[in-house]
């Protein structure tokens, strides 16, 4: 077989070696030239500014030199003092003091007094006319017109001496006598050539260059001026010099700018020959030392192949063949790994669902090791099984996130309650059982009493935790511990029995006890009796179906009913109601119809307490009740008022008849009864009775000599003391007097 390998893994690493290297050695070089650009023009500046500020010094100097001199000394005074011509003391005494000051200094070229009154020019060789002075010029400049103060430009100097070059100078006028006077001018001419011999010893001539340029912007010296032409430079650094209003240009010669530099950059390239000499070797060390065991797998494969090799023409190379054997054997990898999770997710799931409902316990120790998160579990060991499960799984977790965001919430909650059981220190195992609920077996380490409170405190932070993060409501309800796997069924049984009693515990944490899953037969026949009397109450419009409503939740409260079993009963109770009243109307029809019903079913179906059931059901009979009431009146008013009426006429005798009897009679509140005589006679039921009874009793009193005793009793009254009282009070008189009355009437006629 052709050996490809070990050419292939040694050419593969060489073209991104040499790639990294080139970047190294090019970063290398434009990183040290950048310091040594960033390095000479700061050596250059800091040289530049030595000599600015030198230059800058020296003229200082000399200018306060001359002007200390002239200050001190009374000769000036003198010579400007004289209202005439100066004598001869003072000039010689002035002309002897400028001659030690130019004596004094090696940059002064010259130092003269103007006299404006005389026209005078005292120099230090004498008192001289302006007319025929050699710098003439200059003073008719001066007096002509104002200069700028401080420093003039360069100018070209006249000297008494023949000279083949001008010489130049800087000049500076101060007016006289010092420091306001107008009656003269002393003028300082300061040689260039002084300060130009400055500016060479301070710049190196093989190195650097400094260009000086005046206000105007023309060049005032050019340091080494024999040796610019010759190469051009790098202009690094421009300052500017205010005192005499001159830019200091300075850089580095060419051939000299990166001559350093460029010894550090072959360095540098000499360090990134030998190191990819040496990675080469380095490489080839390596690829020989990794293809070793290359070639031990392509003998092992060889083997194996060696009869196909034999039969087929095509030679593949150790690339091709090993890629194919890898590729089959990750491929059965693969399938192997993701059947043996499966097959392990479904043990587990398996085991989890047998040690709820303690089924195939055999070697259940064994299995819990292998297959359970949970450690160091026994036969004598202690569990705690917690269900939790969603509220309002319909509507706010089916209704609000699609199924793929269901599935992914799922397993958030799966993952947050392990998370927070470790957290708490304890060793947790959460399965679903359910579209809705997960349960948890907890492994106790600790007394009951403790691992109570901790898995207490843990399903609080479960249920806020979720409910911030997640926005889903939670309810947990706690199981007693149990002792060994074989009794982990009673604290599974304990918690369901809580969860199926949310509504009466309205907790969102509950703890069970032993022996509360034992739930009693439900007594059908003794609810269905009082619901019966709830519709009865109902269709009679009687007020008392809300009494009868609160002894029903209350007898689910006293008889701790399951929240199915609960709902199953209100259930029944809307059906029963529906049959008796919805035929009243077209609006109740509605209002009770399947879908309405669906509706009002799913409201209670959310409710998470026993009261909010309680008071939404109450605000929807309420509700159909006002409709029930008003299709009551509505279809039987006129047929009940005077069918009630007629009852009356005809019964008013009856001691009993009052509006409890009515509403008995009639299927009518009493309240009802009551607003019927108040809409339709304008009195009340008592007095419409007792204007009949007062009727009969005036006519039996007038046309009989019946006793008031019998009287009473004809006319509803059990005595004739009532009697005798209501009729004063409706007639005036007493039943005696009234009956005399009509007598005596009927005598007279």
């Amino acid at each position: 077989m052709f050996r490809t390998w070990y050419r292939r893994l040694l050419l593969s690493y060489f073209p991104i070696f040499l790639l990294t290297v080139t970047i190294l050695i090019f970063a290398s070089f434009v990183f040290i030239n950048d310091i040594s650009r960033m390095e000479t023009k700061k050596a250059d500046r800091i040289s530049a500014s030595y000599l600015k500020d030198n230059i800058d010094k020296t003229i200082r100097e000399v200018e306060l030199s001359v002007l200390e001199s002239v200050e001190r000394s009374d000769v000036y005074k003198q010579y400007f003092n004289n209202t005439g011509k100066p004598d001869t003391g003072s000039v010689y005494a002035v002309a002897q003091s400028l001659r030690s000051l130019i004596q004094g200094s090696s940059y002064i070229q010259s130092v003269y007094l103007y006299d404006k009154i005389n026209e005078s020019v005292l120099t230090e060789t004498g008192l001289k006319d302006l007319s025929g002075f050699i710098d003439e010029d200059w003073i008719r400049q001066v007096t002509s017109g104002p200069l700028p103060e401080g420093w003039q430009p360069v100018r070209s100097y006249k000297t008494e001496l023949v000279q083949r070059t001008p010489i130049r100078v800087l000049t500076i006028n101060k007016a006289m006598p010092l420091p306001f006077g107008s009656e003269g001018v002393l003028v300082i001419n300061v040689k260039m050539s002084g300060i130009e011999q400055l500016v060479d010893s301070m710049v190196n001539q093989q190195l650097s260059f400094v260009t000086i340029l005046g206000s105007d912007g023309n060049t005032v010296y050019q340091a080494h001026s024999d040796h610019i032409g010759a190469k051009s430079g790098k202009q690094l650094n421009t300052l500017q010099l205010k005192r005499l209003g001159w830019t200091f240009v300075s850089g580095i010669k060419a051939g000299n700018l990166f001559g350093w530099v460029s010894v550090v950059s072959y360095l540098w390239v000499a360090i990134a020959i030998g190191t990819v000499i040496c990675a080469i070797f380095y490489l080839v060390y390596v690829t020989r030392r990794n293809y070793k065991p290359i070639q031990v797998i392509m003998n092992r494969i060889e083997g194996h192949q060696i009869r196909r090799m034999d039969q087929s023409t095509d030679r593949p190379d150790e690339m091709m063949l090993i890629d194919g054997v890898l590729e089959d054997l990750i491929n059965h990898m693969t399938d192997y790994d993701r059947k043996s999770r499966e097959n392990l997710l479904l043990q587990r799931s398996k085991l989890f669902n047998d040690l709820l409902h303690s089924e195939r316990l055999d070697d259940v120790i064994g299995r819990l090791a292998e297959l359970s998160p949970l450690t160091g579990a026994d036969a004598t060991s202690r569990f705690t099984v917690v269900l939790s499960e969603i509220n309002r799984y319909e509507r706010v977790f089916e209704e609000r996130y699609t199924r793929g965001d269901q599935n992914t919430l799922k397993f958030a909650l799966m993952n947050v309650f392990q998370e927070l059981a470790r957290n708490a220190e304890l060793q947790g195992w959460a399965e679903w059982v359910g579209t809705r609920r997960v349960a948890i077996l907890f492994l106790s380490t600790g007394s009951d009493e403790e691992m109570t409170g901790r898995i207490r405190l843990f399903a609080e932070n479960c249920r806020t935790w979720v409910e911030q993060n997640l926005r889903i409501s939670l309810s947990f309800g706690i199981g007693p511990a149990a002792v060994g796997p074989g009794t982990i069924r009673e604290s599974y049984a304990a918690a369901e029995h809580v969860m199926q009693h949310k509504l009466l515990r309205n907790e969102a944490v509950a703890l069970a006890e032993y022996g509360e899953a034992r739930q009693p037969l439900l007594e059908t026949y003794t609810y269905l009796q009082m619901i019966a009397e709830f519709v009865k109450q109902f269709r009679m419009s009687s007020g008392g179906w809300r009494e009868q409503l609160e002894r029903i939740f209350e007898a689910f409260k006293q008889n701790f009913l399951q929240d199915d079993d609960i709902r199953s009963l209100i259930q029944a109770m809307l059906q029963m109601l529906s049959r008796e009243v919805a035929v009243m109307s077209e609006e109740l029809q509605d209002e009770l119809s399947a879908e309405n019903a669906q509706i009002r079913l799913k409201e209670l179906e959310e409710a998470e307490s026993l009261d909010e059931m309680k008071g939404i059901l109450l605000e929807y009979l309420t509700d159909l009740f006002r409709t029930y009431v008003s299709a009551s009146e509505t279809k039987s008013y006129r047929a009940m008022v005077t069918e009630m009426k007629k009852y009356i006429e005809e019964n008013f005798a009856n001691p009993d008849l009052s509006l409890k009897h009515l509403s008995d009679r009639f299927q009518v509140s009493g309240k009802y009864a009551s607003y019927l005589f108040k809409t339709e006679f304008k009195m009340k039921f008592v007095d419409f009775v007792t204007e009949l009874r007062m009727k009969e009793a005036e006519q039996l009193l007038a046309e009989t000599d019946s006793p008031l005793q019998d009287i009473a009793l004809q006319v509803g009254y059990a005595n004739a003391i009532t009697f005798g009282r209501v009729f004063k009070r409706i007639a005036g008189i007493t039943p005696g007097d009234y009956r005399l009355l009509k007598r005596r009437e009927s005598g007279k006629a």
